[in-house]
């Protein structure tokens, strides 16, 4: 991403209803999926800020890792210098079969070969480890805001799934999430692009990002959260795919 996506991210991500409670959906489906200890090792990869690694530390040991100088200094900010590690998607710096769980949360987008990145995934999970991966969805989304991201693509759940290789990996759970918010959001990708001056910055582009008033947000992160920990209702469609894969 852009060095400056980086301050962006650490000043809304802590209070920002879709930035918080992704990371709350994210954490329930990995103690639903694994049963994690105090040494138990999960390495979170393209980390960003750190903030979901620091967020899980009362359960486990955390790896930090992330390829940019400007990430890896606010990870180090959060989650302590010893913790954190400098490395990519496609070369992680972990010895193979060396931890029992991995994130990877909005990142694989950005990695132009992303099959190659789930494969170093499987190389360094052990045997029965699982990995829990979000990425924005549909196609039909794509806007100015993935380019300013530096994203190769948005998902089909079949696009996604295909990366998992049935040799490796047992799918155990995947859905679409985000999915009350799917008619504003393309409205805003869509729309916005009309309205907004030839001179708008980078910060104005982003009106997702925009903290709303306390009962709006309270409200957009409730119905996140309860659409996005069940198993029973399979969306055909949302803003964001989450899946959850077993290492064999």
């Amino acid at each position: 991403m852009n060095p400056g996506e980086y301050k962006n991210l650490n000043e809304v991500e802590r209070l920002h209803w879709f930035y918080r409670t992704k990371r709350e959906i994210v954490r329930y489906w990995l103690l639903k999926s694994y049963p994690l200890q105090s040494d138990s090792v999960l390495a979170d990869c393209g980390a960003g800020t750190g903030l979901f690694a620091s967020e899980m530390t009362d359960i486990c040991h955390v790896i930090a890792i992330d390829s940019h100088e400007d990430a890896l200094r606010f990870a180090e900010q959060n989650i302590g210098a010893e913790n954190v590690k400098k490395g990519s998607c496609t070369a992680l710096p972990l010895k193979d079969s060396s931890v029992d769980c991995i994130t990877a949360l909005d990142v694989i987008e950005h990695v132009e070969d992303d099959r190659l990145a789930v494969g170093e995934f499987a190389r360094v999970l052990k045997p029965g480890g699982v990995i829990v991966v979000t990425v924005p969805a549909m196609p039909l989304l794509w806007s100015d805001w993935d380019v300013a991201l530096h994203h190769y693509r948005r998902y089909h759940h079949t696009g996604l799934l295909k990366l998992f290789d049935a040799a490796l990996f047992e799918i155990i759970h995947w859905n679409y999430i985000n999915v009350l918010a799917l008619p504003a959001v393309f409205a805003v990708r869509k729309l916005h692009p009309l309205f907004r001056s030839a001179a708008a910055d980078e910060s104005n582009r982003r009106l997702e990002d925009k903290m709303l008033p306390s009962f709006l947000d309270n409200t957009l992160s409730f119905a996140f959260k309860a659409l996005a920990c069940q198993s029973w209702i399979l969306f055909p469609a949302g803003v964001s795919l989450l899946a959850i894969a077993e290492r064999r």
